[in-house]
C-alpha cells in the first residue's frame, strides 16, 4: 500500500449551478476541516448545512457542497472557483491537468438561455470505442470564450455499469476497496456470507452469474424455452461480473471518474489462471481499460468546467431494472438480489443523484445515509434501501429558457395489466401527468429521456415480437410504445393543443445516434418535436447489424410508408434527419457526444455528434415535401 494517496481522489466535479445554487463535488483521501470557498469575488467559509460529508471507508471521504442563496452567481461571465481548507492549503491547486492553460483556476459559466450543450448517454470503459467526454474537452479547451461555452453537460443514463464490468476492472476494484478501506458488509441469501469472502483472484473472475448471483429462475412458456431461459433477477448477458457489494460500487464510480487511483494500482496484462477464452478476452479489455485511464483527466477537467447532471438508465443498477413486473417480484422478493440493487442504488445516490437536485433528498434520504455511514451495519442499510426503493423524486427539472425537465422512466413504472412478464411502461399515468403539469405555461421544454420517446419502429416492432414469444428480457424490450397506457397517454400529451409549441427531446440508451422531426399529421399548427438520440458515449452497437436495421426501418417505415399507418404513432409525421447528408442513411453507429444548438425560440439550429476522434456528423433537417 502507498505511504501516502493524493489527498484529492475525485473530482472537482460542478453538479446543479444557476445564478441561485452552486454545487461542487469531490472525494479526498482526509477528512477536511474548515473549508473556505472562493467563487469569483465572493469568499465564504461554509457552515455545516453547506457542506455534506460522507466517510465512505477508512481513506475516503465524500463532499457535496452546496450554496443556496438568491443572485449568488453573475450570470453570462466567466468565473473562477477555488476551495481552501484550513488544515490542508489549497485543495485543487496541485492536481495535474485540472486547469485549462493559461488559467490558474477552474472556471465555469452561469448560461441561464440555453443557446447550446452537450449531452449524451453509455460509458462503457472496456468498450472499444473511443471516449467522446475526451473528444468534448479537447473541443471546449479549443475555445473557451462564454459565447461558445455549453450552457451543461447533462448525461442521460448509463454512466456506469455495474452488470458489465471487465475482468481487469473486477481486479481494479478488489485493490481500491483494500487500498480505501471501503465498507464491509454481511450477506443474507447468498452463496457467500459476507463481503470480505469475495474473491478477487484470477480463477474468481467471469464466474458470478454461476457462483455468486442469485439463482432464481422462471422458464419461458413458450417455443423459446429450450434455448433461452429466462433469468428474472439479472438478466444481463454480460453478468459474469456483476458488481454486488456497496465498496465494490463505490469503487468503481471512484475509477470512472479519478486518473489518481489508477496510479496506485497495478493490473498485470498477463495473468494466469484463467481459461484459454477469458485470457483472450483479459487481455483485450486490458487494452481497452489502458486507453481509457488515458483519457481521464481530460474527462475531470471537462467536468471541473461544466455544470453536470445525471439521470439513471437501467446500467446504473442492473439490466432490465424493472423492466417487469415479474421481475420485480422476483428481485424485490430476494434477500440477496434486493441487497445488490440497492447497493447499486445507494451508488447512484451518492455519486449522482445528490448533486442534480439537493434539497430534494434533504429530509428523506441525508440522515439515513449519514446514519449508515456514521457507524455501517446491515439494519441501517436495509431501511437505507429500503427508503430509497420508495423514493420518488428521483426526477427533476432546471430552471433554464428552455425549461429542462429530466424524467424518471425507471421507478415510476406502467406494469401490463394483461401479463406480468410483459414489458412494463416506462412511465405510469401519475408520473405522465406530472410530467404534464411541468409543460403548463412552457413555449418550449426541452425533455430528458433515457429511452427516445419515438424510436427506431423496425426495432421496436422486432421487441414486440419478442415479448410475444415470452422473450422480452432477451431483447430488452422496453419503448415507450411497449406499453398501451403509457403509449397512448404519452402521444396524448404532445397533441394536446395547450402543449408548448416546441419539445426538444434528448435521449440515449440505444448506442446508436439519430434525429426526427415530428409533427402531427392533419393539422396545420401544432407542436414542433424534435426527437434528438445520441448513444453511446463510449459504446456502440453491434456494427454488421445497424446497417441492416437502417436499410429495412427506412424501406417499411419510412416517412411515406403507408405501414406507418398500423402503428401507435399513426397521427405523427415522422421525418428522419440525414447523417452529413447521405441519402439512405439515417442512423450512425459510432461513439460520441451530442452537441445541440437552439435559437432563442428554442428551435435546434445544430444538431450533431462530435466523435472521439474529433470528426463531427451533422444531421441534417429534412427537405419540405
Amino acid at each position: 500500500m502507498p505511504a501516502a494517496l493524493p489527498l484529492v481522489l475525485a473530482g472537482p466535479t460542478l453538479r446543479h449551478c444557476d445564478k441561485d445554487n452552486f454545487t461542487l463535488w469531490f472525494v479526498s483521501a482526509e477528512s477536511m476541516n474548515e473549508l473556505t470557498l472562493h467563487i469569483g469575488e465572493e469568499k465564504l467559509i461554509l457552515a455545516s448545512e453547506q457542506r455534506h460529508e460522507i466517510r465512505l471507508g477508512e481513506r475516503a471521504w465524500q463532499y457535496l457542497l452546496h450554496v443556496s442563496q438568491d443572485d449568488l452567481l453573475a450570470v453570462n461571465s466567466a468565473i473562477e472557483y477555488r476551495l481552501e481548507d484550513s488544515l490542508h492549503g489549497a485543495l485543487f491547486e496541485n492536481i495535474a491537468q485540472l486547469n485549462y492553460p493559461s488559467k490558474s483556476a477552474p472556471e465555469f459559466v452561469i448560461k441561464p438561455e440555453i443557446d447550446n450543450m452537450l449531452h449524451g448517454s453509455c460509458r462503457n470503459p472496456h468498450h472499444h470505442s473511443g471516449d467522446a467526454l475526451v473528444a468534448a474537452d479537447t473541443r471546449l479547451g479549443h475555445n473557451l470564450s462564454v459565447e461558445a461555452r455549453p450552457s451543461l453537460l447533462m448525461l442521460s443514463g448509463d454512466q456506469v455499469y455495474v452488470d458489465d464490468i471487465a475482468g481487469p476492472m473486477l481486479y481494479a476494484i478488489g485493490q481500491v476497496i483494500q487500498l480505501l478501506g471501503l465498507p464491509q458488509e454481511q450477506f443474507f441469501g447468498a452463496a457467500i456470507n459476507e463481503s470480505s469472502a469475495i474473491s478477487y483472484q484470477p480463477a474468481a473472475l467471469y464466474q458470478r452469474h454461476r457462483n455468486l448471483l442469485p439463482k432464481t429462475q422462471y422458464q419461458a412458456k413458450t417455443a423459446l424455452r429450450r434455448w433461452y431461459i429466462n433469468h428474472p433477477i439479472f438478466t444481463s448477458s454480460l453478468a459474469e461480473n456483476h458488481l454486488i457489494s456497496l465498496g465494490e460500487i463505490i469503487a468503481l464510480y471512484l475509477l470512472t471518474w479519478s486518473p489518481e487511483l489508477w496510479d496506485q494500482i497495478e493490473i498485470p496484462k498477463d495473468i494466469a489462471g484463467l481459461s484459454a477464452v477469458n485470457k483472450l478476452r483479459w487481455e483485450k479489455e486490458w487494452l481497452h481499460l489502458l486507453e481509457f485511464k488515458a483519457g481521464l483527466h481530460q474527462v475531470r477537467r471537462l467536468m471541473a468546467h461544466l455544470p453536470t447532471y445525471m439521470i439513471f438508465d437501467d446500467h446504473d443498477v442492473t439490466d432490465d431494472w424493472n423492466l417487469t413486473a415479474k421481475w420485480e417480484k422476483a428481485a424485490y422478493g430476494h434477500t440477496f438480489s434486493k441487497r445488490i440493487i440497492g447497493n447499486a442504488l445507494i451508488g447512484y445516490t451518492l455519486f449522482q443523484g445528490l448533486g442534480n437536485a439537493p434539497q430534494k433528498f434533504k429530509t428523506e434520504i441525508v440522515p439515513l445515509i449519514d446514519a449508515y455511514f456514521g457507524s455501517p451495519n446491515e439494519e441501517k442499510q436495509d431501511t437505507l434501501i429500503d427508503e430509497l426503493l420508495k423514493f420518488d423524486h428521483w426526477h427533476y427539472t432546471l430552471n433554464t429558457s428552455p425549461k429542462i425537465v429530466v424524467l424518471d422512466t425507471r421507478t415510476h413504472r406502467w406494469r401490463s395489466e394483461s401479463n406480468l412478464a410483459k414489458p412494463s411502461g416506462l412511465m405510469d399515468w401519475e408520473a405522465l401527468m406530472e410530467f404534464q403539469h411541468e409543460l403548463v405555461g412552457q413555449s418550449n421544454v426541452i425533455i430528458i429521456s433515457a429511452a427516445p420517446m419515438f424510436g427506431v419502429k423496425l426495432i421496436e416492432t422486432i421487441q414486440r415480437t419478442a415479448t410475444m414469444l415470452g422473450g422480452s428480457l432477451l431483447v430488452d424490450a422496453e419503448n415507450w410504445m411497449a406499453h398501451p397506457g403509457t403509449a397512448n397517454t404519452l402521444l396524448s400529451i404532445f397533441q394536446h393543443r395547450k402543449t408548448p409549441e416546441q419539445f426538444v427531446i434528448l435521449s440515449g440508451d440505444v448506442h446508436y445516434s439519430f434525429a426526427y422531426d415530428i409533427r402531427i399529421r392533419f393539422r396545420k399548427a401544432g407542436p414542433q418535436i424534435y426527437q434528438i438520440t445520441c448513444s453511446g458515449l463510449k459504446n456502440q452497437f453491434p456494427e454488421k447489424l445497424i446497417p441492416i436495421f437502417d436499410k429495412l426501418n427506412g424501406w417499411l417505415y419510412g416517412h411515406f410508408s403507408p405501414l406507418n399507418f398500423l402503428t401507435k404513432r399513426k397521427r405523427m409525421s415522422i421525418r428522419g434527419r440525414r447523417p452529413n447528408g447521405e441519402r439512405s442513411k439515417r442512423l450512425m453507429n459510432q461513439s460520441g457526444i451530442g452537441l445541440l444548438s437552439l435559437a432563442k425560440n428554442g428551435a435546434p439550429t445544430k444538431i450533431a455528434v462530435l466523435h472521439a476522434d474529433m470528426s463531427e456528423t451533422h444531421f441534417d433537417a429534412p427537405r419540405k415535401d
